[in-house]
């Protein structure tokens, strides 16, 4: 007995933790199971992934199928309105039975302005730029260096160096 009172408070994985949690959310936007917020990617392929999301399940009163609400950006709907159908069966594979009956697709949230601003790709993070040549520092450096203020200085420096080190256009032979 001692050893099962024991068991119950060592670590416990972290999906374990978080299941109440995620199970909770995702009822209330409908999401009987939540498998279809959290394995997205397989169940509607990385292509339809990359370009949208699911917002909401909801019920009709009958409870006779439900409707699947996807938030996508404008130019990538009428693209996936051509692979509804097939989107539709790959989601009802996954809940055993004709669940979603019906795929609205929506290009604003319905909850508000800031889910609906949603980036769908995964970006490589920002590098900083590499250091200038010494020359371009130390000529940038030079043209600021009147200026008192040293966070103004600092600014206009880094804005200097940028200038400088722009690639410069030449004039085509157009206009």
């Amino acid at each position: 007995m001692a050893a099962a009172a024991r068991g119950s408070r060592g670590f416990k994985r972290t999906s374990a933790l978080l299941q109440p949690s995620i199970r909770r959310v995702s009822e209330q936007r409908g999401f009987a199971q939540s498998r279809l917020l959290t394995h997205w990617p397989e169940i509607a392929g990385e292509a339809i992934a990359a370009i949208a999301r699911p917002v909401e399940v909801s019920y009709a009163r009958q409870g006779m199928g439900a409707t699947l609400t996807i938030l996508t950006t404008g130019a990538q709907a009428p693209m996936l309105e051509m692979q509804k159908e097939a989107l539709r069966e790959r989601i009802n594979a996954v809940y055993g039975y004709n669940a979603i009956s019906r795929i609205r697709l929506t290009q604003t949230s319905p909850t508000g302005f800031a889910e609906g601003q949603a980036d769908f790709t995964h970006r490589e993070p920002t590098r900083a730029p590499a250091d200038p040549p010494p020359e371009v520092a130390a000529r940038a450096h030079d043209m600021t260096a009147p200026v008192a203020d040293k966070d103004l200085r600092a600014a206009l420096e880094r804005l200097a160096r940028n200038v400088l080190t722009r690639p410069t256009r030449t004039k085509g032979s157009s206009g």
